[in-house]
């Protein structure tokens, strides 16, 4: 009888290896594939959830009866608002008519670097809410802008942007009152307001001046 060369024993050998490797790998990326499908769904609510309880900081569900996470339209890199990637801006109405958007805007000039926010402007031009997402002020001094970092839980200092707007406030009293404005300040830390108080109303000009256009488009903002 003759005997298999070990080199052809050693080549069958790797090829069966490469099947079996092959036929794992198919499995294994089926499972995947299967596991993301089943989950999908339940990631994409949680992430809707999360959106709204933000958005429910800033714009009460009560001024509202569409389905806000639905009228979206993406806005291209916008420097009026600080914006250099497209973002989402939200439309809430109410018996079809514009109650309100909601978007994102950067204070570029924070004590520590950007500071983000989400912006709820009512269709009449007044602020419905300001909350701050993302900074790296300091902690314990200029971090009161964030709801959670605030001492004052009563009235959180970026509340008090709520309820103003271009007609009853005029340009030089969006600041803080250091410089001659209306916002209040905490003690040795001026620079993170005044970052903030410049870019709420840089948001509300830009609301009042693209509102009609924003409402009427049914795709990307131009």
């Amino acid at each position: 009888m003759t005997a298999v060369p070990k080199e052809f024993s050693a080549a069958g050998m790797a090829a069966r290896t490469a099947a079996i490797l092959f036929v794992f790998v198919i499995i294994f990326t089926g499972l995947l594939s299967g596991a993301y499908l089943w989950t999908k769904p339940a990631i994409e609510a949680s992430a809707a959830e999360e959106k709204m309880k933000l958005v429910d900081e800033v714009l009460p569900r009560s001024e509202y009866d569409n389905a806000l996470l639905a009228d979206t339209i993406t806005l291209p890199p916008t420097p009026e608002l600080g914006l250099a990637d497209p973002t989402a801006l939200y439309r809430a109405r109410k018996g079809g008519q514009p109650v309100a958007m909601v978007f994102e805007s950067v204070a570029p000039d924070g004590y520590a670097g950007k500071i983000r926010l989400i912006v709820a402007v009512r269709a009449d031009g007044q602020v419905a809410g300001v909350r701050v997402t993302q900074h790296k002020e300091t902690p314990g001094l200029g971090d009161y802008i964030e709801v959670k970092k605030d001492k004052n839980k009563t009235h959180p200092w970026i509340t008090q942007f709520a309820g103003l707007s271009l007609a009853q406030v005029a340009d030089n009293e969006w600041k803080v009152k250091k410089d001659g404005g209306r916002i209040d300040y905490h003690a040795g830390a001026t620079v993170t307001p005044r970052a903030v108080s410049k870019a709420v109303l840089k948001a509300v000009k830009w609301a009042a001046a693209n509102r009609d256009q924003i409402f009427a488009e049914t795709g990307a903002a131009k």
